[in-house]
């Protein structure tokens, strides 16, 4: 939420690895703002098209910034793993991510998700709900 109440929404990557959901932002931006505030949060991801078998998917939870360098390691290779080494190189340095050649300095969250939602497409759409152990 802002901090006047309205929503705040926007698309991000991440990376799912140890039982929880991984994304970055910078520290001056709304996100990282807002999350200092209130660590409640939803993600969701999916599929414009209505293509048989696609999934979207919310998690919900709170997040929690991670800074300590050998857990944060594993994750920038999850995220070299999942987008190539191009864009989204990360390197480990004083307790978060920055890009390898370009620098800057990338907050490091991590949600474990509660509760989680997914919505099947394409001919026959489903709902499902999932609860994941706290």
């Amino acid at each position: 939420m802002r901090p006047d109440g309205r929503p705040h929404v926007t698309p991000l990557i991440a990376v799912w690895h140890a039982d929880a959901i991984w994304f970055t932002t910078g520290a001056d931006e709304r996100k990282a703002r807002n999350l200092a505030q209130n660590t409640s949060c939803v993600l969701t991801t999916g599929r414009s098209e209505l293509v048989e078998g696609a999934l979207d998917v919310v998690l919900e939870g709170a997040v929690e910034q991670v800074t300590d360098d050998a857990e944060l390691k594993p994750v920038a290779e999850a995220f070299a793993a999942k987008y190539g080494t191009g864009t989204w190189d990360y390197v480990v340095r004083d307790g978060a991510f920055s890009h390898r050649d370009r620098g800057g300095r990338a907050l490091v969250f991590r949600l474990r998700p509660v509760r989680g939602l997914g919505f099947g497409k394409g001919h026959r759409s489903s709902q499902t709900t999932w609860t994941f152990p706290s």
